[in-house]
Order: structure tokens, then C-alpha cells, then sequence
């Protein structure tokens, strides 16, 4: 599907004083194909703004983020990096869905935002993320639903980041965020959460997300962290 395409739809995301006004497509389920699932079990969930993908966005609205560099992982429509970019960031929304990404580059310029959208594999980034690090902030919003996820950010952050750079990532307590937490704390990294209500429509996951903060152990910042 395409952002020009009749079926998809416009939603509004409130974030702070910021309310972005985005298309996306009626529904990930809309979107599912099995071909793709068959390969490496992909399912669509950019398709659709998540209760976490909101906190971010009101998280990133609240912050000082002027000149900052900010990498958006597992971003879908990338309304994480539009906040940020809002917020005078130097900001980059990836996915792995090359069609997540044409609706995030699409959004971008509808909003008159200079941001950029890549494909990006965890297991495989692109040298337009990796050759920019350290970036200032890595954000990411649910993208701890599945053991496999932990286990490649886990490898991939560490190579993100610099002595001052902080990792933020909201999760809707999934899981298997629990692993990759406490694994980012056995390798020295500085830890906190704060716990924030759902604003709007709240899914099966509950009313409340997590909002993990990570600072960078003070030595071996790029050793990879074991899930």
C-alpha cells in the first residue's frame, strides 16, 4: 500500500504540545503476507501507532533535543524521529519494511520535516546509520517482543553509541523486554524506568508502559551485550 492510496487513513498522535498528523494504513492485519511470513515469520505491526509508539512521542516532545543526533529503531511509520525531528533533531527513522519506510519519508515531507527514513536489518546495518555513530539518543518503541529482538540490539546498540549517548526504549512491559533488560545491566550499563499511563486508546497490553533509560558502562561501550 501506498501513503497516496484511498484505503489508507490520517491519525493524529498528541505528543506534549506537539500533535503530528500522519497516514498510515487501516490496520497491520490488512497488510499480512504470508509469503513473507514463511520466510522469517514478518508481520506488519508498523502499520499502526502502538499505545508505546505514543509515549515515546511524548517522552521525545519533553526533552531538549536541538541539535541532537536521534536513530529511531524498528520505527515503522517513524513517529518517534518526526517528534524529535520537530524538536530540532538531526533525527532518522529506520525499519526493516521497506514499505514502513516509504510512509515514514512520505509523512516527513507532508510535515515539512528534514528527516531521514532507511531500511535498516539489525543483524546487518546499513552504512548510513553506522558510520554516523555515536548518535546522541537510540530510541525505539515495542521492539522487545520477541527473544530474537534482545538478542540483536543487544549486539547492534552498543556499536550506536558514545560515552554520553542514552538509549531509550518503550515497552508495554513485554516478556521478553525482562531478559534484555537485565542483561544491559550485567554488562555495566546505567539503568533507569519510569512507568507512564497510556495516553489515548489502550490495547490488550495494558494501561501502562515502561520506559526503559540506558547510559553506556564506562569502559567496553562497544562490546556486545549477551540476551
Amino acid at each position: 500500500m501506498h501513503p497516496d492510496d484511498d484505503r489508507a487513513i490520517w491519525e493524529e498522535i498528541p505528543a506534549g504540545d506537539i500533535t503530528l498528523r500522519i497516514r498510515r494504513p487501516p490496520s497491520a492485519e490488512a497488510l499480512i503476507d504470508e509469503n513473507e511470513f514463511a520466510v522469517d515469520e514478518r508481520l506488519p505491526y508498523w502499520a499502526e501507532v502502538w499505545p508505546s509508539g505514543r509515549v515515546l512521542c511524548g517522552v521525545l516532545a519533553g526533552m531538549d533535543l536541538a541539535c541532537k543526533s536521534v536513530l529511531e529503531l524498528g520505527a515503522g511509520i517513524g513517529t518517534g524521529a518526526m517528534v524529535a525531528a520537530m524538536c530540532g533533531a538531526r533525527a532518522m527513522s529506520t525499519d526493516w519494511y521497506p514499505a514502513a519506510v516509504e510512509f515514514s519519508q512520505w509523512n516527513a515531507r507532508n510535515l515539512g520535516l528534514d528527516m531521514e527514513s532507511v531500511v535498516v536489518d539489525w543483524c546487518n546495518p546499513p552504512d548510513e546509520v553506522m558510520d554516523r555513530a555515536p548518535w546522541d539518543l537510540v530510541v525505539g518503541a515495542d521492539i522487545l517482543y520477541e527473544a530474537r529482538n534482545g538478542t540483536a540490539l543487544g549486539a547492534l546498540i552498543p556499536q550506536l553509541v558514545g560515552a554520553d549517548s542514552q538509549v531509550i526504549i518503550a515497552d508495554p512491559r513485554r516478556p521478553d523486554a525482562g531478559p534484555f533488560v537485565d542483561a544491559m545491566g550485567d554488562a555495566g550499563w546505567g539503568y533507569e524506568r519510569s512507568d507512564i499511563p497510556v495516553p489515548g486508546r489502550i490495547d490488550e497490553t495494558g494501561p501502562i508502559v515502561y520506559v526503559h533509560r540506558f547510559t553506556p558502562p564506562p569502559k567496553n561501550i562497544n562490546g556486545p551485550v549477551i540476551v
